[in-house]
C-alpha cells in the first residue's frame, strides 16, 4: 500500500489543541491519536467522521478530562496526523472498521469503553459495538447512523457526495464550515486544512462518501445488517444525542431510540443551536452530556449484558 504522511510542521500552532500526538503501527500504517484525563479513568473513545479529524473534539476533550474520564481521540486512517493511503481503492468500509478495531483493542487494549461516534465515527463505531459488545460499557450516538442501503439517503447528502467525489479541487475547511452553524475562526479553518498539503492527500476524503451503503447489494450491507441484529439486543446504556439542525442524519435519531433496547427509559438530549458538526457548535455542551451520561450509568453499565462473548 502506498501511503502519504503529512509533515509534522503542518500541525504547528493548532488553536486550543495542546495535546501531544501518539501513534500506533497497524501492519505498516501509522494511526495517530491524542488523549487527556487520568490514565485509569473510564475510557471514552471519540470517533470523528468525514472530512474532519480529532481536532474536532478539542472542546469536548477537556470537559471529559476534568470529569475524571480518559478521553481518547484517534484520527481515522486518511485523516489528521494518521497515514493517508494514496488511492481511493485502498479505502473500504471493512478496512476502516478493522483499523479502528486494531487501534482500540489490539494496541490500546481498551475495555469498558464509552463510544462517542459522530458521522463516520458512528458508522465505524456502531459496527465495533455490535461485533465486540463486551468491550463496550455504553454508547453515545451523535449525528450518525448505520445505513444498510435499504432506505434512501437525503438529497443534501447526495449533493455532498457529488461535490467530494468529483470536484477538481477540494477545500476541507470549507466542507467543515458548511456543516456548522457557527462561523469558524481563520485558525480553526487552517487546522482542518492542515492534514492535506495538496490534493494528493485527499484520497480518503474523496472515498468516504462512496463507501456509505446506498443500495441493498452494497459490499458493506451484509455486515451492517448483522450489526443491526446485534444492536437490537444491546441492553447497555445507549444515548442518542443529536443536534437540532442536521439535515443529513436527523432521521436516524428516532430509529436508534426505538430499535436499541439500551436506549429505553433514557432522557435523550437534543443539542440545540448546532449543525452536523455539533462538536464545533456546541462542544462543551456535548462534553457535559457525555460526562453526565457516564456518571449516571456507571452501575447499569457494569452489569453483564445479554451479549455473545468475543
Amino acid at each position: 500500500m502506498s501511503v502519504l504522511r503529512t509533515p509534522d510542521n503542518r500541525f504547528d500552532n493548532l488553536p486550543d489543541f495542546p495535546y501531544e500526538p501518539q501513534y500506533v503501527d497497524l501492519d505498516g500504517i501509522r494511526m495517530a491519536y491524542v488523549e487527556a484525563g487520568p490514565a485509569d479513568g473510564e475510557p471514552v473513545l471519540l470517533l470523528h467522521g468525514e472530512p474532519s479529524w480529532s481536532f474536532l473534539y478539542r472542546k469536548v476533550i477537556p470537559v471529559l478530562a476534568d470529569a475524571g474520564l480518559r478521553a481518547i481521540a484517534p484520527d481515522l486512517i486518511g485523516f489528521g496526523r494518521s497515514d493517508k493511503p494514496a488511492t481511493r481503492a485502498e479505502h473500504s468500509y471493512a478496512r476502516h472498521v478493522e483499523w479502528v478495531r486494531g487501534f482500540a483493542f489490539d494496541k490500546l487494549g481498551l475495555t469498558g469503553v464509552t463510544l462517542v461516534g459522530q458521522d463516520w465515527g458512528g458508522l465505524i463505531g456502531l459496527r465495533l459495538v455490535a461485533e465486540h459488545p463486551d468491550r463496550f460499557a455504553r454508547v453515545v450516538a451523535a449525528n450518525t447512523g448505520l445505513p444498510t442501503g435499504d432506505q434512501p439517503m437525503p438529497d443534501i447528502w447526495w449533493q455532498f457526495r457529488k461535490v467530494v467525489e468529483t470536484a477538481p479541487e477540494l477545500e476541507v475547511s470549507r466542507l467543515v464550515q458548511m456543516g456548522c452553524l457557527s462561523e469558524l475562526t481563520a485558525e480553526a479553518l487552517a487546522a482542518y486544512d492542515a492534514p492535506f498539503p495538496d490534493q494528493s492527500y485527499l484520497a480518503g476524503v474523496r472515498a468516504m462518501p462512496t463507501l456509505v451503503p446506498t443500495t441493498p447489494d452494497d459490499p458493506a450491507t451484509g455486515a451492517n445488517r448483522a450489526a443491526w441484529t446485534e444492536l437490537s439486543r444491546w441492553d447497555r446504556p445507549f444515548l442518542v444525542a443529536f443536534s437540532d439542525q442536521d439535515p443529513i442524519t436527523a432521521a436516524m435519531a428516532p430509529v436508534l431510540r426505538s430499535l436499541v433496547p439500551g436506549a429505553a427509559g433514557i432522557d435523550h438530549p437534543v443539542i440545540e443551536a448546532a449543525g452536523h458538526f455539533l462538536q464545533e457548535d456546541a462542544g462543551k455542551r456535548l462534553g457535559t452530556v457525555v460526562a453526565e451520561f457516564v456518571r449516571s450509568t456507571v452501575a447499569t453499565a457494569s452489569q453483564p449484558g445479554q451479549h455473545p462473548t468475543e
